[in-house]
């Protein structure tokens, strides 16, 4: 937008005031800003060019101004100014996530750190399993037809499911299968080898004897896809602190969106795509129940190759400033703390 550097300037101390404190920001606050050496009238005539451009916009009969979802875009690419985290800060976040004991320990951290430094509501989506590689494979019989299935992935990270079979296996028949998996498989990325255990289902079955007959329907279902994957949150009650979030119905939808999953799931889905910082106002989520939210998201890496999402749920009047390289930091250590050592 082609704003006048007194038009920028008083835009930004809008914006930043009503970060702070919530409240519509009146001309004749404006005027008492060190900053802002203009009258109160000057000012007015300044909101109202503002208000015409849909950057601010009066609530009720409020005189004060608050800024619109376009304003708060804006903002945050035109006017922000983003320090980085100091290496205190970030020294702490990773020794948090190194004494985790185990991968799902990592992820569930990661989270309740995003909720706990921003007070809003923190996401992490788990690693799409479509990257990991299978190491080895066992199989343990508990009782009748289940079968616990044991499995490792990326050098270190150990799986456990418990699956129920079409009849009644020996432990040798597990043992033939699992060896049988293990020699063709292993090495291979748990897509190919859910990809390849479908083709061969359709193969001849007189051209492969009993036992891979077996394995292969051991580890069809072992290496079933979920219909979506799923995210880990926290702090989600935090939303109830503000305001702007606070009534009950909007609450209510707002909760229920977390619970389905499949709309939180597709908007951080969209960000996989894209390296750095994602960042959705209001309306731009494109799901209703968002649209006084803003999310900050930031993609995360194992092994150089993006297998997930986290991110902050939070009011449209949130510090972007803090929470942008805060989420920024938390994806880059929480990629390094998932990687195999």
């Amino acid at each position: 937008m082609d704003l006048n550097e007194r038009s920028l300037h008083l835009l930004k101390t809008l914006v930043e005031r009503y970060i702070q404190d919530g409240q519509p920001v009146g001309s004749r606050a404006l005027s008492k800003d060190s900053d802002i050496n203009l009258s109160p009238a000057t000012i007015r005539n300044v909101m109202a060019d503002l208000d015409d451009l849909g950057l601010i916009h009066s609530p009720h009969t409020s005189a004060g101004r608050v800024p619109t979802d376009k304003g708060y875009r804006f903002f945050v690419d035109s006017l922000l100014t983003v320090k980085p985290l100091e290496s205190k800060t970030v020294n702490q976040l990773s020794t948090e996530l190194k004494q985790a004991d185990n991968a799902d320990d990592i992820l569930s951290r990661a989270s309740k750190m995003l909720s706990g430094v921003t007070k809003m509501a923190g996401v992490v989506t788990l690693p799409r399993r479509e990257i990991l590689c299978l190491r080895h494979i066992e199989f343990l019989s508990l009782s009748n037809t289940r079968v616990l299935v044991i499995f490792v992935t990326n050098e270190q990270e150990v799986h456990n499911k418990i699956i129920h079979t079409s009849k009644q296996f020996s432990e040798a028949e597990l043992i033939q299968a699992a060896n049988y998996l293990n020699s063709v498989y292993s090495g291979q990325s748990l897509a190919s080898v859910r990809q390849a255990v479908v083709d061969e289902m359709r193969q001849d079955q007189q051209l492969v004897n009993q036992g891979m007959i077996d394995a292969i329907n051991i580890a069809q279902q072992a290496f079933e896809q979920k219909p979506a994957e799923d995210y880990v949150l926290s702090g989600e009650t935090n939303l109830m602190g503000f305001n702007e979030l606070s009534e009950m119905g909007h609450l209510k939808q707002l909760f229920e969106a977390f619970s389905q999953k499949q709309g939180v799931i597709h908007i951080l889905d969209q960000c996989l795509a894209t390296d750095g910082v994602q960042i959705y106002i209001g309306e731009e989520s494109g799901y209703q129940v968002f649209d006084q939210c803003s999310l900050v998201t930031s993609s995360y890496a194992i092994n150089d190759e993006t297998v997930g999402v986290l991110g902050v749920i939070g009011p449209t009047r949130m510090a972007y400033e803090k929470v942008i390289p805060f989420v920024d930091v938390t994806a880059k250590l929480l990629g390094s703390a998932l990687n195999p050592k």
